[in-house]
């Protein structure tokens, strides 16, 4: 068991430093780069991507447990992202009509 916690220990820590410096490198293509804004929004969307994956894997422990389970929540979960960021495009996009 004390193996199992100093494995998971790493796993947090690993995890913590690549999602802190995909942070900063989404920082960096965002603020001091000269991609188009469609450019930037791929980059930072794809690094979201890689992040989210990472945190699942480093520190939600996905692969410990097996079954219909993990993959009910995680259907919700992207359901449940999916909802929340087209949502917000949407409430944002369309609050630009005058009446």
């Amino acid at each position: 068991m004390a193996k199992e916690h100093k494995s998971s220990v790493w796993n947090h820590i690993i995890g913590f430093i690549l999602s802190v410096v995909l942070t900063f490198i989404a920082a960096f293509i965002a603020l001091q780069t000269d991609f188009s804004s469609n450019i930037k929004m791929w980059i930072i969307g794809t690094l979201a991507i890689l992040q989210a994956g990472i945190q699942l894997f480093m520190f939600m422990h996905i692969t410990e447990k097996s079954g219909t389970v993990n993959i009910i929540n995680i259907a919700y979960s992207v359901f449940l992202a999916l909802v929340i960021v087209f949502g917000s495009i949407w409430v944002l996009t369309s609050g630009h009509a005058a009446h």
